[in-house]
């Protein structure tokens, strides 16, 4: 059965971290765990999950959950309590409710203080490690038997009722995720027909009724070519020569979104070297099951911008197919001959030196999963027997997650992030004294996973932002400073602080404080915005470079008003109780923060949540940033606006529901049916908490109480529901623990801001 470990290093050799593991989450198979009745339990979720899985397409996360409850042996010894048709909501019901949530969610906390979860749901993110590890020749060693029987299962669960797979899980069928998920499960053993319900078969024919793989993203494109089911010739060219353009570019690579020039750099290393992996017979097989024609008698040159489609998001612009041709026509042909061949080679060192440096300021983890699969690779084409490569296995465990719908790969896990949610969850409802304990440990982690020093060397030249006193979105061996995450881990940090240290622990040192205040500052732009990884600033017309298919605003750092709302709030809190340092730099922040929060409402009234669906969730931040730096309903028009833009899409059962399709689209779509999430109603219902609405008329806030006490399951937790995570507009990203977290909290704030009779 399998068990999930915290903070756990194992013994391999070649794994490091620089605060002994903490957050480290990583799943075991040991099959003498677990008794006959907990093994049956564990299978007849994943059979109710298959079963059900067009219903609700995000697992419950159940396998841990089922895990810890049974350790701490929970039992939830409050009553349920239900608000009938036509009743008023009483403090009682929902401080009822709050505490029976609060004593669940408590169980549910790691040995180290965090909070585990999954944070999966792109259908993209898996396969690349198995080709990868396919290709290198470990995926027995590191896949065995267990761990690909729980592979098949994540994507039996997740083919659609056509045939083909989604970007993510809620997603319509796509050419990328559907060539993807069929090389999986051959390479995985699956016959020709093989798979759950005809899984191989119905795949084929969705990517045959479409006209084969030729029609792939640039990002298929490019694994295709290394697994030998391309031709090169066929992608457009990455020049690995990019990374030695002169900083006073507006292409320099140090200008690019940290992610864009994070994938690319391990592939332009893969395209620059041509490298092909081992023709074996599966290989040859594919080659006749996914095109539709010889592969021998493809004109590669001729498919190099197709896209089906299916996958077409964010269509190349004339310009960029101009720019593609002239690098195919004229720049390659001369820097794969000699002399120009050793430029080629000199760039690729280069190249290899910079994936070097990621890896080593990462401690193997690298920036996010696409990577991860990227670079390993690279590390193994350099030298198949380099430690590098073997520091990338070690780390291969802290991406994998288990659940009732199988085995997925994380994006880089969210356990700083979570736990920051989850404390000031908790914080806010009151119950020091009884769930102290919690919050110590809690407060522990935190303080344990702030970065304490910035990459190494000459950390500019290699294009990286300082990270000294920030907090990653994982883990503190992750390494990489996001604003937001730093706002809300120094939130934590700052209202931990005010309560009696004997009770929480001791509160964390003024200069680890000083230093997240510092990230905060080092991150807003010129706008007043926040970027979320490094400083925002240039062209914003090199977006129209966009080498991707499938996703928005990948090759500019942006700013955000979700990052942007969560530091001024950590910021107002921080000058309230330090009240001398850096005060003009932070008082000109919160101005100009604010004035950003107000320029980029839409006349609507609402504001484009980025990372969260969608302007439920942008306005839960904005309307929280406004009102900590002293904005009243009365005294502005934005959350005026906000508020009215909130009110009017309540649902008739007190909640609100939004599509994920109005992240792609960029307008609001109802959920199917008009029907509520709990998460998203629990967002509009603390947003308009910020905005004063419990003065001005506390019945909708009743009403969205209401729904959420009566949604509260027998144990104390919530249903899960629609995937509620989002990035690069497009792709959907689902955070296991959002379920617990916000309707939680939004209970808890309810209870403490509306009066009752």
């Amino acid at each position: 059965m399998w068990r999930l470990k915290i903070a756990d290093g194992g013994n391999d050799p070649y794994i490091f971290s620089t605060n002994n593991f903490v957050g480290r989450q990583i799943w075991e198979f040991d099959p003498d765990y677990g008794t006959p009745e907990e093994r049956a339990e564990v299978e007849a979720a994943r059979e109710n999950f298959l079963k059900n899985r067009y219903q609700v397409q995000a697992s419950s996360d159940l396998i841990w959950r089922m895990q810890f409850l049974r350790e701490k042996n929970f039992k939830q010894a409050i009553a349920q309590v239900k608000v009938e048709d036509g009743k008023e909501i009483t403090k009682e019901n929902a401080t009822t409710t709050m505490k029976r949530g609060a004593h669940f969610f408590s169980a549910l906390q790691a040995s180290d203080g965090h909070w585990p979860a999954e944070n999966a749901g792109p259908l993209f993110f898996l396969p690349p490690m198995v080709f990868c590890l396919y290709i290198t020749g470990h995926l027995d060693t590191v896949f065995p038997v267990e761990y690909r029987k729980e592979i098949l299962h994540y994507l039996y669960c997740h083919q659609n009722e056509d045939g083909g797979w989604g970007l993510h899980v809620e997603g319509h069928s796509t050419m990328f995720c559907t060539t993807f998920s069929y090389i999986c499960m051959r390479i995985l053993g699956e016959g020709l027909d093989g798979g759950r319900d005809n899984a191989c078969a119905r795949g084929r024919k969705w990517i045959h009724d479409r006209g084969g793989v030729t029609s792939i993203p640039s990002w298929g494109k490019t694994w295709l070519s290394i697994l030998g089911l391309f031709d090169w010739s066929g992608c457009n060219p990455m020049p690995p020569e990019f990374w030695f353009f002169p900083s006073f570019l507006p292409m320099h690579p140090g200008r690019m979104f940290c992610y864009c020039r994070m994938v690319y750099m391990p592939m332009s290393y893969l395209f620059g070297r041509r490298f092909v992996g081992p023709i074996t017979p599966l290989i040859l097989e594919l080659r006749q099951e996914l095109f539709l024609q010889p592969f021998n008698e493809i004109n590669w040159k001729k498919v190099r911008h197709l896209c089906a489609k299916e996958d077409l998001y964010y269509p190349h612009s004339l310009i960029q197919d101009l720019m593609w041709d002239s690098l195919y026509i004229c720049t390659e042909p001369l820097l794969t001959r000699w002399p120009f061949k050793k430029l080629r080679q000199k760039a690729l060192e280069v190249t290899m030196k910079h994936i070097h440096y990621e890896d080593e300021n990462t401690r193997y983890i690298t920036i996010g999963c696409i990577e991860k699969s990227l670079c390993m690779l690279a590390c193994w084409v350099e030298n198949p027997n380099g430690d590098y490569f073997k520091k990338h296995l070690a780390r291969t465990p802290d991406y994998i997650w288990i659940a009732e719908d199988g085995m997925k790969m994380q994006s880089f896990g969210s356990q700083a992030w979570d736990t920051s949610f989850a404390l000031q969850a908790l914080i806010a409802c009151n119950m020091t004294n009884e769930i102290g304990s919690t919050l110590k440990k809690g407060h522990e982690f935190i303080k344990e996973s702030q970065v304490k020093e910035n990459p190494s060397g000459d950390f500019k030249r290699m294009f990286r932002h300082i990270s000294k006193g920030s907090w990653t979105f994982s883990d503190q061996d992750h390494g990489w400073q996001i604003s937001d995450s730093t706002a809300e881990g120094l939130k934590c940090c700052l209202l931990l602080s005010t309560i009696p240290p004997e009770i929480v622990g001791v509160k964390m040192e003024p200069e680890q404080l000083f230093d997240a205040v510092n990230i905060l500052l080092s991150l807003q732009c010129k706008n007043g915005g926040l970027a979320v990884w490094e400083p925002a600033g240039a062209p914003k017309w090199l977006e129209l470079l966009n080498p991707t298919e499938f996703f928005a605003d990948v090759v500019l750092e942006h700013e955000y008003v979700e990052c942007t709302a969560s530091s001024i709030q950590a910021l107002v809190l921080f000058k309230k109780l330090y009240p001398g340092h850096r005060t003009n730099e932070i008082d000109n922040f919160i101005t100009n923060a604010v004035r950003f929060i107000e320029d980029v409402q839409i006349p609507d009234g609402s504001w484009y949540g980025n990372w969260g669906s969608c302007f439920t969730y942008g306005a839960w931040f904005s309307l929280g940033g406004l009102a900590s730096a002293g904005k009243t309903y009365n005294s502005c028009l934005a959350i005026r606006k906000g508020v009215e833009f909130l009110l009017k899409l309540q649902g008739d059962d007190g909640g609100w529901g939004e599509s994920w399709l109005s992240c792609p689209k960029e307008k609001y779509i109802p959920l199917e049916g008009n029907r509520s999430n709990l998460v998203q109603t629990a967002w509009a219902l603390m947003g308009l908490l910020h905005s004063g609405q419990a003065e001005r008329d506390p019945t909708p806030l009743h009403r969205a109480a209401k729904l959420l006490i009566n949604s509260q399951m027998e144990d104390g937790d919530f249903p899960q529901q629609e995937v509620t995570g989002v990035f690069m507009k497009n792709c959907m990203l689902h955070y296991g623990e959002y379920r617990s977290i916000f309707p939680l909290w939004a209970l808890a704030e309810y209870v403490r801001c509306v009066p009752f009779p």
